[in-house]
């Protein structure tokens, strides 16, 4: 509600400032990625994707219709060829022979298939990956200027990174609207917060500007404390002489007091939410037990045999791809859909509250003093409003029914009734989807204070590395289960990245050295020069071949040993697969020594052979 939207409309020129201009340069393009995707008419996500290539595509189809048809008579007038060489030379200027693979490797890294989107009915997209089909037209577009609205809404951990690294690699500026502290820290070298009804401009990322913010804050609160103290002096003189023999001057000092500039001081608490979780009772040391369960939809298996325990005080954070069934998991573990195999159960004295993602425990035809008067009606009057207000409902708004609340402020409701509960076991579904940055801080702060247990469902790698004490990574129908925070998580998940990458590499060259090995070749004329070379060439073959399958087995072990994914759960395990990963850059760097010598030994052979 600071106006970041309407900014970015000024900018547009869809929004005529009320003082002030807003100066463009000459040809400035610029792209646009609002809240609201709308793809104009088109029928597949192919069409969706390329609507900035609309006018290039049709010329691409004319010029393949002038084909045709000087083609099918056999040639061409003059004025044909004059047209088809303008046309072409045009194609050619615009970028089209690029347009398909620059949608292609955007689409791709976005999480859609390339080829299957050419023929995929836009409308059989869910809400998200609508958004991320917005997000892939605007990125595809030629721009001099981004404008971006939320882009990390609806991306999971690897597509934020990949947007990361393409937002890096753009000769573009960007303008960025964004909640993801992390993404933000990644990305921006520059900050323009809005508060207060201005704007301060940082140079830095998010954790820069955090440090500079707080440094602006106290020296303005330095200045209108000196100058607080200034006026009071100021006005206990004119007070006290006003009606005196000193009346002149003490006039004097208020006309001269009236025309100083009074400085505002810094805002008292940026955090709007006032959030407290607080537990019913201490519970059993098991809060959840998971024995072998099965989550399927469909024909389609989501998770296999996944077995654990979430115990008292633990901060698990459940992550993985979009569509993984994370939701589904969550509904399974909660109870409100069987499990298809397996068992799922409570620990005694468990009472559990859950923030939904799609916020439908807001009953929408209430009002928001009912919402709480019902959970709360031996509370009176005041209780409820005071409560409302710690969320930032006052007066009027607090009789707005909730179907009229904007997403942020439902959420903002559904934590005020979650704090209500006292559960022991909270469990969160993507929380900070709607949230701005002080909101989400604020509920970060809130779940470090609880000292219940938390099932966190988040892309948020900020509030993530801030909270967690443990991960559930779900991918492929399977959980890995990690005993550290996130940070170590990530470590662990690169690593095991790095040693799949290397390792392909590794076959690829062994693939072409064995590509490139001869079979021995033909006697020699002189027997025993030939005989005593060939020997010493055989043997060197054949130890340059012992050495390959050496430096093969312990590539093989090492191999085996990494793929272990218990090595994986822990930090110490994270540790030893570092060493071994090493020790297997080592074995790789001999075997390809080893290779080029037995390509080698093999080459000399064949070069005796053939004499």
């Amino acid at each position: 509600g600071s106006g970041k939207t309407s900014l970015f409309r000024a900018i547009t020129g869809d929004l005529t400032p009320s003082k002030g201009t807003v100066a463009r340069a000459q040809g400035l393009r610029i792209a646009l990625l609002d809240q609201h995707r709308d793809f104009d008419g088109a029928q597949t996500v192919w069409e969706a994707a390329c609507a900035a290539f609309r006018s290039l595509l049709a010329l691409e189809h004319s010029l393949q219709e002038q084909g045709h048809a000087m083609s099918e008579r056999g040639g061409a007038s003059p004025e044909h060829l004059a047209r088809y060489d303008r046309d072409l030379e045009r194609f050619q200027r615009e970028g089209g022979y690029e347009v398909q693979a620059r949608v292609s490797a955007v689409l791709h890294g976005l999480g859609f298939d390339p080829e299957a989107a050419h023929t995929q009915p836009l409308s059989t997209l869910s809400g998200g990956e609508r958004g991320r089909l917005g997000l892939a037209s605007q990125l595809v577009r030629p721009a001099d200027v981004l404008l971006l609205d939320e882009p990390t809404n609806h991306l999971d951990l690897e597509t934020t990174e990949w947007l990361v690294d393409h937002l890096r690699g753009l000769d573009a500026a960007a303008l960025i609207i964004s909640h993801d502290r992390a993404f933000l820290d990644q990305v921006v070298d520059h900050i323009l917060h809005l508060e207060d009804h201005g704007a301060f401009a940082y140079r830095g990322n998010y954790s820069t500007f955090v440090a500079l913010r707080a440094e602006r804050r106290m020296a303005q609160d330095r200045a209108f404390q000196k100058q607080s103290k200034v006026i009071a002096k100021e006005e206990d003189f004119i007070r006290r002489n006003i009606a005196g023999q000193k009346t002149n001057q003490a006039k004097g000092r208020r006309r001269k007091l009236a025309r100083v500039a009074r400085l505002s001081p810094p805002p008292d608490d940026l955090n709007t939410m006032a959030v407290r979780f607080r537990t019913s009772g201490r519970g059993g040391d098991q809060v959840l037990i998971a024995d072998k369960v099965k989550v399927q939809v469909g024909d389609r298996v989501l998770l296999e045999r996944f077995s654990a325990v979430l115990r008292r005080g633990d901060v698990v954070g459940l992550v993985g791809p979009n569509g993984a069934g994370k939701t589904t998991l969550l509904a399974t573990l909660m109870g409100s859909r069987p499990a298809d195999g397996g068992t799922v159960r409570l620990g005694d004295a468990t009472e559990v509250e859950v923030y939904r993602q799609d916020l439908a425990q807001v009953p929408r035809e209430k009002s928001l003093f009912d919402i709480i008067h019902d959970l709360r009606p031996s509370w009176t009057r005041g209780q409820v409003m005071d409560h409302l207000g710690r969320f930032d409902f006052s007066g009027d708004a607090t009789k707005r029914r909730a179907g009229s609340l904007s997403g942020g402020e439902l959420a903002r409701v559904a934590l005020a009734m979650m704090t209500l509960a006292s559960a022991n076991l909270l469990v969160f579904d993507e929380p900070t989807n709607h949230l701005d940055v002080e909101s989400i801080e604020t509920l970060e702060d809130a779940i470090e204070g609880y000292e219940g247990s938390v099932l966190l469902v988040s892309h948020d790698r900020a509030l993530l590395r801030g909270l967690c004490s443990r991960v559930w990574g779900l991918e492929h129908g399977h959980i890995t289960d990690f005993d550290g925070s996130f940070e170590e998580w990530e470590a662990a998940r690169a690593e095991r990245r790095r040693v799949a990458e290397a390792e392909a590499r590794s076959r690829e060259a062994e693939r072409k050295a064995r590509e490139r090995k001869t079979a021995p070749a033909k006697p020699d004329g002189d027997r025993k020069a030939k005989q005593s070379a060939q020997r010493n060439a055989t043997r060197a073959v054949e130890q340059a071949e012992a050495r390959v399958h050496r430096l093969e087995k312990r590539q093989v072990e090492l191999n085996g040993q990494l793929a272990d994914a218990s090595l994986y759960t822990t930090p110490e395990g994270t540790e030893r697969a570092q060493a071994l990963a090493r020790e297997l850059d080592t074995v790789r760097a001999d075997l390809v020594h080893a290779y080029a010598d037995w390509e080698a030994a093999a080459h000399a052979l064949e070069q005796l052979d053939g004499k």
